[in-house]
């Protein structure tokens, strides 16, 4: 492990990709996974979660979401305590600290910002996370490949910071790509790269549209309720669960053999299956959007995330996606496209 200096003029940046949930969204999430196991089919897109670390001389210790314009700074210590608002800043310092420096504080900054907000249905938090950790696993020579970044980060945020939520999001962000991944008891995560071919992934980039309808404020609402039935048994609600987990298995044969009108059925299917899992997934303003972009064209879509708001995404053929565009951006909301990447989290050095 690298010696940390504090008097270093290195600087380490570090970024993560979000992910775009294609499929199985919430069969990640404890108890569902661990019972009947879970299966997603996600890919990381071109957006990213930020974070830089700055080595201090001064003593000081601080933290900077600069995107939301928060920030926090104190005498540096061993253990940041509630004091700090930055939840998440603090709880991967505590235990990186705690870990992985025998408890020895470190002077530094901690600056973090994300090109989508908490609340998007891209992961965004939980990127966040594999973005500060990879990070300090740069700063400090850590030993963690890809399953343990995204193990540990997933343990950060739903164990130390308290904050509920599945698995995928870590395991995307650390690895990149088109995932096929499957979620057990015991925290155990297999995660399988598909190779699909170059005009597939094209064509599915040049048939996709995002839509981002505001910041979703029901994810912890959605996930208790799809935890309480779980737990419950409640037959009805694992019924939609287990449809949910089969369309991730269909999803995969479809993007794997480029049957687009195949991927169409799915992701409707699977949408249908999710609003099924939960009473607040969708609301009328999500329905009404949904009816106005199959007017225009659009053959399927559905909420990434947990659901309520955030990004929806959808499915058109290309030669009227520029209508759809239209369409959607005249709902008010926001239109992106969609740009697969491969690479997961990534950190590099440079000289102050």
């Amino acid at each position: 492990m690298r010696h940390f200096d504090p008097r270093s003029s290195t600087i380490v940046r570090a970024r993560a990709p979000l992910r775009l949930g294609l499929a199985g969204g919430g069969t990640d999430v404890s108890p569902y996974c661990d019972e009947f196991g879970g299966q997603v089919l996600n890919a990381t897109i071109d957006k990213y979660a930020y974070a830089i670390v700055e080595p201090l001389s001064t003593g000081e210790l601080a933290f900077v979401a600069s995107d939301r314009g928060e920030s926090w700074s104190g005498v540096v210590c061993e253990r940041v305590g509630d004091e700090c608002p930055l939840g998440l800043h603090r709880a991967v310092y505590n235990r990186i600290v705690r870990q992985f420096n025998d408890g020895k504080p470190l002077s530094l900054r901690l600056t973090t910002f994300s090109d989508a907000p908490a609340g998007s249905g891209l992961g965004s938090s939980s990127t966040l996370v594999v973005a500060m950790v990879a990070a300090f696993r740069e700063l400090l020579s850590l030993p963690l490949g890809e399953y343990e970044l995204a193990h540990l980060a997933y343990e950060i945020e739903r164990i130390d910071a308290g904050l509920a939520g599945g698995r995928q999001d870590q395991y995307a962000a650390a690895f990149g790509g088109v995932n096929f991944m499957e979620f057990y008891a015991g925290d155990r995560v297999i995660v399988n790269p598909l190779r699909i071919k170059r005009w597939i992934l094209s064509e599915l980039e040049a048939s996709s549209l995002l839509y981002f309808t505001g910041v979703s404020r029901e994810s912890a609402h959605i996930i208790e309720e799809q935890r309480r039935h779980s737990r419950s048994h409640d037959s009805d609600a694992l019924e939609a669960l287990h449809a949910v987990r089969r369309e991730a298995a269909v999803m995969k044969e479809a993007v794997l053999r480029g049957s687009f009108s195949m991927l169409a059925k799915s992701l409707q299917e699977g949408w249908l299956a999710k609003k099924r899992t939960a009473t607040r997934i969708s609301n009328n303003e999500i329905e009404r959007v949904f009816e106005s972009a199959l007017a225009a064209g659009a053959t399927a879509g559905k909420v990434s995330g947990a659901g309520g708001g955030g990004f929806m995404f959808l499915l058109v053929d290309p030669a009227r996606r520029a209508e759809l565009a239209r369409v959607l951006a005249a709902q008010g909301g926001q239109v992106m496209n969609c740009h697969f990447t491969e690479l997961g989290a990534q950190a590099w050095r440079i000289t102050s």
